[in-house]
């Protein structure tokens, strides 16, 4: 219990210097400092994920939480080696993965209902890799999201704030928010695809309309419906916004929600 309380502890303080970066003024671009401190946000959280999973994927709430801080994180860090303005939005990112952090160091005892005794076979494999990296590339999006609906009210109130001058440009962030919204849905939908091949292969059918598959099915046809939108009518701004963050939160309750009810609520 003290060597777990100890290893997540020092999963989250490796979230810390990253977090405070964008407190430095006068920096318009990434230096070594930046990617130092992202490498080491990156490392903490994917370090502790390894051996909380141990060889075989666990189902309790603290492991997901850390396992999509460190899918997050990878992305971010991948997201703004590729893309110019993408790290503009770790004042936003990294909070909100400490908060992530606190909570799951807190449940870091709760014991997950469902146990995989063993490694999961090739299709359960695919479907956990291709959850994860849905959920951390809607994260994501959802920061740019916000990103954009903050730059877009300062705009409008003509008072910038330290925060939004640390922010991608209404026009960066909305550009980001659509390509992650993009590469999400693709990813999100193969996700689907291995999940309804398993479930044929070890019980005949093709979906089980459980909490979970309900949520996922929901989040995907509203990114489409979106991305729809976007296409044939230019979408964006707060509606887009508040379209984003309630898919966010559709795989929030079918990622997370779902373990913290029947492991923290019931459990």
């Amino acid at each position: 219990m003290a060597n777990s309380l100890i290893m997540s502890l020092t999963a989250l303080v490796a979230l810390v210097p990253a977090a405070v970066l964008p407190l430095r003024r006068g920096r318009e671009r990434p230096d070594l400092l930046f990617w130092a401190a992202v490498a080491v946000a990156v490392a903490g959280p994917a370090a502790y994920s390894l051996v909380q999973l141990g060889g075989a994927w666990q189902t309790g709430l603290s492991a997901a939480l850390w396992v999509s801080i460190a899918a997050s994180m990878a992305f971010f860090a991948l997201l703004a080696l590729v893309t110019r303005e993408a790290w503009r939005l770790r004042p936003l990112l990294l909070p909100y993965l400490i908060l992530l952090g606190v909570l799951a160091t807190v449940w870091r005892h709760v014991p997950g209902r469902e146990g995989l005794a063993a490694a999961p076979d090739a299709w359960l494999s695919a479907h956990i890799a291709l959850s994860v990296a849905t959920y951390g590339l809607c994260t994501l999006a959802a920061m740019a999201a916000v990103a954009a609906v903050l730059q877009e009210r300062a705009l409008k109130r003509k008072r910038p704030t330290a925060l939004t001058r640390a922010l991608p440009s209404v026009s960066d962030a909305s550009l980001l928010e659509v390509r992650l919204l993009g590469v999400s849905e693709a990813v999100l939908a193969l996700g689907i695809a291995t999940g309804m091949a398993r479930q044929f292969l070890s019980s005949g059918r093709l979906l089980v309309f459980d909490h979970k598959t309900l949520l996922a099915i929901l989040a995907f046809a509203l990114i489409a419906v979106l991305l729809i939108l976007h296409r044939r009518s230019g979408l964006r701004g707060q509606s887009a916004a508040r379209l984003i963050l309630l898919a966010y939160l559709l795989l929030t309750l079918a990622y997370l929600g779902v373990k913290f009810v029947t492991d923290v609520l019931i459990g």
